[in-house]
């Protein structure tokens, strides 16, 4: 069965035939919720394609990884695309770099997608531009997608625009869905061609040992480089095209210099389970890049003139590594280069290493990561597991008030790093932002037993910080302390000794739906276009939540048998006057 039959069976399900209206839609939300694993509310949310819709058939903003992935899919039973659809890609490419413009010429969905666009623009987002068909391109179609990549890195270069274009055709397509099939951890096993005579296998500490020069044009078939399965035992993913060290590696394989890659690189070091070599073919089971992730990203930009290459290389260390723990310690020590994320420079700070001892010393049974990519040993007790990312989100949230930028994990550790982390913070009340996240997320889910508003759904990255932010607060507005924050650990320990812990997720849930729809109601008066992620990201949504909190509050007593769920509230969210301190700066 080929790819194209097999998405043509399962987009005959009542989701794909109730939610979208031809084949060309619902082959876009296969691809999202199959592929990039959206949910079906996110997937819903960023489909744009039908009249108006300048060439977009749907707009991913990661706010994980930092990136707006623009997509257009061409959906066809068989044959090849000629070069028309690339024009396409490069059409909304032209009109997002007017989105005043483009916004007032387009649908509603559109529009409103445009506006988290701008948003996430001024955060400076990277741009990736996605072709997605169930075809092959013609010749000279691919020798346009190897003009445009150029043309995108030339313009990255001189101007303050970094975006790529990506093909994802039938090939490339069934490549991703089976990986998509498989685990969270997939395993992928691989054949690499290597070229005559320009490798070597040495067995080193009774490890195999393959040391390869491998043609850029095979290092770019490598599966799992642009989802990231191959990075996952890395310490961090892809920094994206804008990163400096990154545009150096374009210019290289882009320019007059590409000979001389293989001097200018510093290699990639790659770990599997096992390998097998024979006959200049090298088998690999279990394959994962440790160290490399941003060049093979690079290489995968450019990855139509890295094709015609037959006299560029790349070095290539590959190791048989069974053992995890072993695996883990090469990961983390072939990953000193400078071009790391804040989050990762913070990771060996006397006060984040102090907040790791204190936590584990009060909890044995905890462990807390420090490092991107680290797994907790498994026998630690996963509901005393807390990570050094999560953390700070948690800290902006709660100590900050501004869960508004808890998912731009920059500014954490870079502009409120210093604010946020102290050395003398205490073990329990990291648990106990810990238990109310873990508490909130069981409602964050496709079952969504809240009724929490779908659109608040596709927000994942983001709105459940809010969630956190109004726990935080019913307890401040019930003290008339709304302008300070209360003690983590008093207020988990007071929700728990009153079997309360349930309610007041529910309570603030069922608040931040309220300020969601008192916030869309009131711009349509306006006739603005209000975009609910937009809105989560600014100030005005914590307004919203307050107010929906204290008029909770306020009528609960006069509710039919409310007066003994508000005495039960009231007793379980008044601490002492002591318990409350002042906001830690975060603007």
């Amino acid at each position: 069965m080929t790819i194209y039959e097999k998405i043509q069976e399962e987009i005959k399900a009542d989701y794909y035939i109730q939610n979208y209206s031809n084949d060309g839609q619902r082959f876009v939300a296969w691809y999202l919720f199959n592929i990039l694993k959206q949910d079906r509310n996110q997937t819903k949310d960023a489909i744009t394609d039908g009249a108006d819709d300048k060439q977009i058939d749907a707009i991913v903003i990661d706010d994980y990884k930092q990136t707006i992935l623009i997509i257009q899919g061409k959906y066809i039973s068989k044959g090849q695309v000629d070069a028309e659809p690339l024009r396409e890609v490069l059409s909304s490419w032209m009109q997002l770099r007017d989105l005043v413009r483009l916004q007032t010429v387009a649908n509603a969905k559109l529009q409103r997608k445009l506006s988290e666009v701008a948003k996430a623009f001024e955060d400076e987002y990277e741009v990736c531009f996605e072709l997605i068909t169930t075809a092959s391109l013609t010749s000279s179609a691919k020798k346009d997608l190897e003009t445009f990549q150029k043309q995108l890195a030339e313009i990255s270069e001189n101007e303050d625009f970094d975006a790529i274009i990506s093909l994802v055709d039938e090939e490339e397509l069934g490549r991703r869905h089976d990986l998509a099939l498989e685990t969270d951890n997939p395993q992928i096993n691989y054949t690499l061609n290597l070229a005559d005579n320009k490798f070597m296998a040495v067995d080193i500490a009774d490890t195999k040992v393959v040391v390869a020069a491998v043609p850029l044009k095979e290092a770019v078939l490598i599966q799992g480089i642009k989802d990231g399965s191959l990075f996952q035992k890395n310490v961090r993913q892809s920094l994206g095209s804008s990163n400096a060290v990154n545009k150096k590696i374009r210019q290289t394989i882009l320019g007059d210099k590409h000979k001389d890659f293989f001097f200018f690189h510093n290699g990639i070091t790659a770990i599997c389970n096992r390998l097998e070599l024979n006959d200049n073919k090298l088998k690999l089971f279990g394959l994962s890049v440790v160290n490399g992730c941003q060049s093979l990203n690079t290489i995968q930009s450019c990855s139509e003139t890295a094709k015609k290459l037959d006299d560029t290389f790349v070095l290539f260390r590959f190791y048989e590594i069974p053992q995890r723990d072993r695996a883990d310690l090469i990961s983390i020590n072939t990953n000193s280069q400078s071009a790391v994320k804040p989050r990762d420079l913070r990771s060996n700070d006397k006060r984040v290493l102090n907040l790791k001892r204190l936590f584990e010393q009060k909890y044995n049974q905890g462990y807390f990561i420090t490092k991107r990519g680290e797994i907790a040993p498994p026998e630690k007790d996963k509901n005393f597991i807390i990570d050094l990312s999560d953390l700070g989100k948690y800290l902006i949230a709660w100590h900050s008030q501004r869960p508004n930028i808890s998912y731009g994990e920059t500014k954490i550790f870079d502009k409120y790093f210093e604010i946020l982390f102290k050395r003398d913070y205490k073990p329990e009340n990291i648990q106990s932002l810990n238990n109310w996240m873990k508490e909130i997320m069981k409602n964050w889910t496709d079952k969504n037993p809240l009724g929490i508003n779908e659109t608040l759904l596709t927000m994942k990255a983001y709105a459940p910080f809010h969630h956190l932010y109004a726990a935080s607060m019913i307890f401040a507005i019930g003290n008339n302390k709304s302008d300070r924050v209360p003690t983590p650990s008093i207020t988990w320990e007071n929700a728990k000794a009153n079997g309360m812990v349930d309610q007041i997720v529910k309570t603030t849930g069922r608040c931040l739906n309220t300020a969601l729809r008192v916030a869309s109601n009131r711009s349509l008066p306006n006739n603005t276009i209000f975009s609910p992620q937009n809105w989560i990201k600014s100030k005005q949504s914590l307004n919203d939540i307050n107010a929906a909190i204290e008029q909770y509050i306020d009528m609960l007593p006069t509710m039919e048998g409310g007066e003994q769920q508000y005495e039960k509230l009231k007793n379980t969210i008044t601490i002492g006057q002591e318990q409350f301190e002042y906001r830690l700066q975060a603007e």
